[in-house]
């Protein structure tokens, strides 16, 4: 996309550049206080070669995000953190953000986002809560988590399970998934609406999916 194509709509890149996938636009988007400023930000990401395809931006015709099963390792009582990598830990580090949206993209503050996947060996700890834990929404609808790239197992392909809640509102459970899989075709439960957007040249790398509640 050139930066003729952006030219028309600076209210679009707004919601554009709120959807970039990588950490470093996002930490640049808490100080970036008008829209010219915030194109011109996302044009810069654009020329650099850095701006992969975001995940959907909360617009008034995006769907909710689809819910899908739990699995068999779901645990209740994981623990409160952001970071579920510990001293250690074998496997290629992870770093995903976003944000918890609901109706009109209104930020919902104070989500929960519970969240557990397997280790590299495409293993769940079901003694205790080894790559489980549950963090909560600030104040403008942002999450962070640091952990690992999950491992694959028979049936199944790379994916992170989740949990978000508005306060006080229903429960979305549903999965997130990494773009270039090669088991994701033939992955029943896969689904494209649930592909993070991933930059796998960062270090970590570095993914990004924003929740859109039907609430």
């Amino acid at each position: 996309m050139t930066p003729r194509a952006f030219e028309p709509d600076r209210r679009r890149l707004l919601r554009l550049f709120v959807a970039a996938p990588f950490v470093s636009i996002f930490a640049a988007e808490l100080m970036i206080v008008d829209e010219a400023d915030a194109a011109d930000a996302l044009l810069a990401s654009t020329a650099s070669g850095r701006n992969q395809t975001p995940t959907p931006e909360c617009g008034d015709a995006d769907e909710p995000t689809p819910a899908e099963t739990a699995g068999p390792f779901f645990k209740t009582a994981s623990p409160e953190r952001t970071s579920l990598f510990e001293p250690g830990m074998k496997g290629t580090r992870l770093e995903l953000s976003g944000r918890v949206y609901g109706r009109n993209c209104t930020p919902l503050a104070g989500a929960l986002l519970d969240f557990w996947h397997a280790d590299d060996r495409g293993e769940y700890d079901n003694a205790g809560f080894r790559l489980r834990g549950h963090q909560y929404a600030d104040a403008q609808g942002r999450y962070r988590l640091s952990t690992i790239l999950p491992g694959v197992y028979p049936g199944r392909t790379r994916h992170i399970h989740v949990r978000v809640q508005k306060p006080g509102g229903a429960v979305l459970t549903t999965q997130l998934y990494f773009p270039g899989e090669k088991r994701n075709p033939s992955d029943g439960l896969f689904r494209g609406e649930l592909l993070m957007s991933l930059d796998v040249n960062a270090s970590p790398q570095q993914g990004r999916f924003h929740f859109l509640l039907d609430t």
